[in-house]
């Protein structure tokens, strides 16, 4: 265990996983008029799991976690052009992540101050 995982715990690799899924899901917004193209998303859930066993915490290894865990969305009303992105979910799945993504992030600045201050003997 890195002294990185001992300060924050799992937080650090849910912030990193939360991150390449907002820029997945951007991504899927930006092609919703693609002719063909297929909107993908992550399994946080297992991304994470699989994230959180592995030894390291680098990069890499979330990006591993995130490759392992990456699907095709089966859309809800298929497209005449073979687009699979339906803007409203994508959207939707993009406001909840990010709102997750900041509640992360605001528990790992609380975290951050809590060290400084432990540190600065306050």
């Amino acid at each position: 265990m890195s002294l990185e995982d001992g300060l924050f715990g799992i937080h650090g690799k849910a912030l990193a996983l939360r991150s390449q899924r907002l820029s997945l899901l951007a991504s899927n917004i930006a092609n919703a008029s693609t002719p063909g193209y297929k909107a993908r998303d992550i399994d946080f859930e297992s991304a994470l799991k699989e994230a959180s066993t592995r030894q390291s915490r680098s990069v890499a290894d979330v990006s591993k976690a995130v490759d392992d865990s990456m699907g095709y969305r089966v859309p809800l009303q298929s497209s005449l052009d073979g687009n699979t992105v339906e803007l409203s979910t994508e959207q939707t799945l993009f406001a909840e992540n990010a709102v997750k993504y900041r509640t992360t992030l605001s528990f790992l600045e609380g975290r951050i101050n809590t060290i400084t201050r432990a540190l600065k003997g306050e």
